[in-house]
């Protein structure tokens, strides 16, 4: 597979990076194309690519996945629209925040669809659009049990009995959000059966409603247009489960330096990893001002080759320290690759050991890294 050398560009050179972080655009587009052939009844999928496309990148994701045939593409604030614009020309944009009070402007210039989130929102994208002589295109997002964003029960029930309070404005969408989808949860049956009813008095443009666990709930829940996020960069969308995606990132840190120990040594800030015989100890330059939690402190595990190593003491800002005494010699070595996320340990995996989920692992993914992006077509 060939280096996307574009999508490289983070200014961390591979030779100077204490850790290369690859992604791989070919898995990515799997991804996508595993998740729309699950689709049923004509359901397309979109990409959402917020927050940096959960942290791998969103110029060489969003290239790649548009490569896949993803047309739709949802980010969280106008910035990330923005900024996905100057990689997608023809791309339709959503911004699930919505425009704020003053935005309208950028929103037309650079072609972002709103997600209409309250009737406040609708009463200012309708003076918008009367002001530039056009209903211009927006999502109407209406909440079915999360209590976040989109219009709650008192704001539907005004709306269903005035549908002129939605004159003026082209509402191209209409979506909602799960809430435990990842979850054996009965909250997914009352969701859509009150998304169902939205449909029967808000029945203009597409329907969408599946997040990336909702598309494995089953065809009730795909409508016209899911929301796949993280699944497209391999977390597992089904805990308990196998995971049906590929895994699309890798991060290797690069061996500092191993040295000797023995008892009564201690590892690290506070002491506390307390060596308790002839132990090999090797120092890794990344940390949490990488992205590598500090929750992972004396839990997380790495692998050198084939070999499982424990992550003893705390991690600290710019470096953590790995147990070697039961690695080769040979493999060890200054300069060697240690494999913080990889084959044998996932995104999911570390996370579980950091004590939290997959996204907020992605999503934390440094700046420091050396990142090479590989396949994709991008």
């Amino acid at each position: 597979m060939a280096t996307d050398a574009r999508a490289g560009a983070t200014g961390v050179a591979a030779g100077l990076a204490g850790a290369v972080l690859t992604v791989d655009l070919d898995a990515l587009q799997s991804n996508y194309r595993l998740i729309s052939e699950r689709l049923t009844g004509g359901a397309t999928a979109a990409a959402v690519v917020k927050a940096d496309a959960y942290g791998i990148g969103i110029g060489p994701a969003a290239r790649a996945l548009w490569a896949a045939g993803a047309r739709d593409f949802f980010v969280a604030h106008p910035a990330e629209g923005i900024a996905l614009r100057d990689h997608l020309a023809d791309a339709r944009i959503h911004v699930l925040g919505g425009a704020p009070a003053g935005a309208e402007e950028a929103f037309l210039e650079h072609g972002l669809i709103p997600a209409l989130n309250c009737l406040g929102d609708v009463e200012r994208w309708r003076a918008f659009c009367a002001r530039v002589g056009k209903p211009l295109p927006c999502v109407l997002h209406v909440d079915t049990g999360m209590c976040r964003l989109g219009l709650d029960r008192r704001e539907y029930a005004r709306v269903a009995a005035d549908p002129s309070l939605l004159d003026g404005v082209n509402i191209e969408t209409v979506m909602s959000h799960l809430a435990s989808a990842d979850e054996d949860s009965s909250q997914n049956a009352e969701q859509l059966a009150h998304f169902r009813e939205i449909r029967k008095h808000l029945a203009m443009g597409r329907a969408s409603f599946a997040n990336s666990s909702g598309v494995f709930l089953g065809p009730d829940y795909h409508f016209d247009l899911a929301r796949p996020g993280v699944a497209l960069y391999g977390v597992n969308p089904t805990p308990g489960r196998l995971n049906p995606t590929a895994q699309v990132v890798r991060l290797q840190a690069k061996i500092l330096q191993v040295r000797d120990v023995d008892s009564p040594e201690t590892v690290g800030y506070g002491a506390t990893h307390r060596i308790a015989g002839p132990s090999r100890i090797a120092t890794l330059p990344v940390g949490y001002a990488d992205g590598y939690l500090r929750s992972l402190s004396n839990r997380a595990t790495a692998y050198i080759g084939d070999f499982e190593v424990p992550l003893v003491g705390r991690v600290s800002m710019d470096l953590i320290t790995i147990d070697v005494t039961g690695v080769p010699e040979a493999q060890c070595r200054p300069g060697a690759a240690v494999d913080l996320i990889g084959p044998r340990h996932t995104v999911d995996d570390l996370a579980a050991q950091a004590g939290t989920i997959g996204y907020e692992i992605l999503t934390s993914l440094g700046r420091r890294y050396h990142r090479a992006y590989v396949g994709g077509n991008a």
